[in-house]
């Protein structure tokens, strides 16, 4: 196997810049350029030198034996001056030892994942983590990556491994009488696995949501002063604001972060009847991308509130209270906005608390997977196939195992690594 190295900190000058060595030639590469290494786990300041001998920067070292490591591989890291000039001598000295290679893209945590330090779910988890732009997508990714997924997941297993060698065990025997019954306790371990997997599924949707940024739709009628609430939860002119009704042709978003959740605020297109092609192109994408939003705030003009669906959650208030006066909102004042946000800070944490370990649809399709096949199983068990519940219960196990990366998850593997830095 090839030693692979990289620069693990972001490029570009910077106080401290950590470039990583790792597999079966990371001590001697690191030896060969400063000198002797410290104790596994214990830093050491030492001078790095490049083949003329010629003194390139002085680095802590880190050395971490095989097992031990991220990557599950011997690891050495120098933790350099962040000088351009300085990694760049590293990693050109680096490159010229024998058996050493630039990692690809995502290789040392595809190295952790073959080597058995993480799962593939806690390998989505990192990726999250490294992304992550608020408070709960950082606990949720933490989630993920401490392995909790992949715990409960092994729990299950446990438990159709034990209920597939029960009936396996009935089979084996057909011949002969087999004193007891074994269904009973097969049943209740499917039903205790299926109740898991419902419950880790309602949780998936939101966790879905808090990963990639819930949706808020802004909807009224033209010139009602949706654009000017935009900017004014943006804090900026994200949008374009007329006394000309119908300025707004297109969704307008806004990434947002409201009390720790991520969430894409949407101006859309003022709903009425018009004759306008291109308007009405927009109000009907207006309404399309407001029927799969999250919240949907409707800013009613008066007596009038426009023709739309509402779900719970969902908020109407009254606009322009700067002229109206009283209970409402308005933009242009910042009265009633904060009260807004907080309304819609409330529903979104309430839907959040929901969140299971479960992240992604990917998550979601093997658990319900994996459900259906337990749910085939436990029918069938009321007629005694034991052959044919025996081969569901073990599509039920693949599918868990997919969960996890155990199984059909190559074609993933590219996918998942590519949204990873050179350096992890």
């Amino acid at each position: 196997m090839d030693t692979i190295f990289a620069l693990a900190s972001a490029p570009g000058a910077a106080g401290v810049a950590v470039v990583r060595i790792s597999g079966p030639r990371a001590f001697s590469a690191a030896e060969s350029l400063v000198g002797d290494l410290p104790d596994a786990r214990r830093a050491g300041l030492r001078i790095v030198r490049g083949s003329d001998r010629a003194m390139i920067d002085e680095a802590l070292v880190l050395v971490f034996g095989q097992g031990a490591s991220f990557t599950g591989e011997d690891v050495v890291e120098l933790q350099l001056h962040g000088s351009t000039a300085v990694v760049s001598a590293v990693l050109r000295e680096l490159s010229d030892i024998d058996g050493l290679r630039q990692a690809e893209a995502g290789e040392f945590t595809r190295r952790a994942l073959e080597n058995g330090r993480l799962d593939l779910a806690q390998v989505e988890g990192l990726a999250d983590l490294i992304e992550a732009e608020t408070e709960a997508q950082r606990r949720q990714a933490m989630r993920v990556l401490s392995g909790r997924l992949g715990e409960k997941a092994e729990t299950w297993r446990l438990d159709i491994v034990r209920a597939a060698a029960l009936v396996e065990a009935t089979i084996d025997f057909a011949d002969e009488d087999v004193p007891v019954d074994v269904m009973p306790e097969v049943t209740e371990l499917l039903v205790r696995v299926l109740a898991g997997l419902q419950s880790e599924q309602r949780g998936a949707v939101v966790a879905e949501r808090v990963r990639q940024g819930f949706e808020v739709a802004i909807l009224g009628a033209p010139n009602v002063g949706k654009s000017t609430l935009l900017n004014a939860l943006a804090g900026r002119d994200a949008a374009i604001t007329s006394d000309i009704a119908g300025t707004t042709r297109d969704v307008i978003e806004v990434r947002m972060d409201l009390g720790g959740l991520p969430v894409t605020v949407l101006d859309t297109a003022g709903l009425r009847e018009t004759e306008d092609l291109v308007e009405s192109l927009g109000i009907q994408r207006a309404r399309d991308r407001a029927a799969s939003a999250d919240i949907r705030v409707v800013l009613a003009d008066g007596d009038f509130v426009p023709d739309v669906e509402l779900c719970d959650g969902d908020i109407v208030v009254q606009a322009k209270a700067d002229l109206r006066g009283g209970d409402g909102v308005s933009g242009k004042t910042g009265a009633g906005v904060s009260e807004l946000v907080d309304r819609i800070r409330t529903e979104l944490s309430g839907r959040a608390a929901l969140i299971g370990t479960a992240t992604r649809d990917r998550h979601r399709v093997a658990m319900e997977l994996a459900e259906g096949h337990l749910r085939a199983a436990i029918a069938l068990g009321k007629d005694g196939e034991s052959d044919l519940i025996a081969e569901e219960i073990r599509s039920a196990v693949r599918a868990l195992d997919s969960l996890v990366g155990r199984v059909d998850v190559e074609n993933l593997l590219d996918e998942i690594f590519s949204s990873f830095c050179i350096g992890k």
